[in-house]
């Protein structure tokens, strides 16, 4: 399969970050990685050959980012409102940066989906939930969708638009997005085993506000064997992949 990585300076963060891009053509898929990691996550930790009879076929193209995480949700010590908007300049170079390169280096027309694991996930719901006429879809595993888990309770209005079931839950129940959702495959799915108690608890209050507002999604917890690890994760991806691309 093709890949190639670059980096470019980014505007928005004021520094440089590197994209790995996977295959030759197909759907597009945007890849965040999981927590404080960069875009050789997916490769790293076996997933490119797990998705390689897709790239392999053009079916799928992925474009894997760097993330910012060491200075946002994993950076306990700093100044909360710093961190809050430095996540918000991550979500702009995503949606400003980031999306015209998909446009351009993808020959499918299609617009990407969003996806990744863990943290990985909830940027995925963050990008998705906050645009979705910019994606074709949302695949979330095991993510957390409440920012405060990582600021001790902490919120201001830039970390709220950043914490999916704060804004989502006040969303108006005519809101213009909650159609466009429901237009698209949205998947959030984590397990009920180790390491997963915080993406339950957080899964299931996405579950009952997507009740509550009339969201189509899937919400899909796996069985108490099921751990936050990767090898649960490339089953998922491969169960769920098919609902994406056609």
């Amino acid at each position: 399969m093709e890949k190639h990585e670059f980096a470019h300076f980014s505007h928005n963060l004021q520094h440089d970050m590197r994209i790995r891009i996977y295959g030759q053509g197909g759907t597009p898929i945007l890849v965040f990685p999981t927590q404080d990691a960069m875009c050789d996550n997916f490769e790293n930790f076996g997933m490119i050959d797990t998705l390689a009879d897709y790239l392999d076929q053009g079916r799928i193209q992925l474009f894997c980012v760097d993330t910012v995480d060491a200075k946002t949700w994993s950076n306990v010590w700093g100044d909360k409102d710093w961190r809050a908007g430095h996540q918000e300049a991550y979500y702009r170079y995503i949606i400003d940066e980031v999306l015209p390169l998909i446009r351009e280096r993808n020959n499918s027309g299609q617009l990407p989906v969003a996806a990744g694991c863990s943290l990985g996930g909830m940027h995925a719901a963050i990008v998705f939930l906050r645009r979705p006429e910019l994606f074709s879809g949302m695949l979330s595993l095991s993510g957390v969708y409440d920012a405060k888990f990582f600021f001790d309770g902490w919120l201001n209005p830039t970390l709220y638009d950043n914490s999916p079931i704060d804004f989502l839950s006040n969303m108006d129940g005519n809101h213009p997005y909650i159609r466009q959702y429901n237009e698209k495959p949205v998947v959030l799915c984590v397990g009920q085993g180790a390491w997963e108690d915080e993406g339950r608890r957080t899964t299931a209050i996405m579950r009952d506000i997507f009740e509550a507002k009339g969201i189509n999604g899937t919400v899909d917890f796996w069985g108490f064997d099921v751990e936050h690890d990767w090898r649960w994760w490339k089953q998922q991806i491969r169960y769920f992949l098919p609902r994406f691309v056609h």
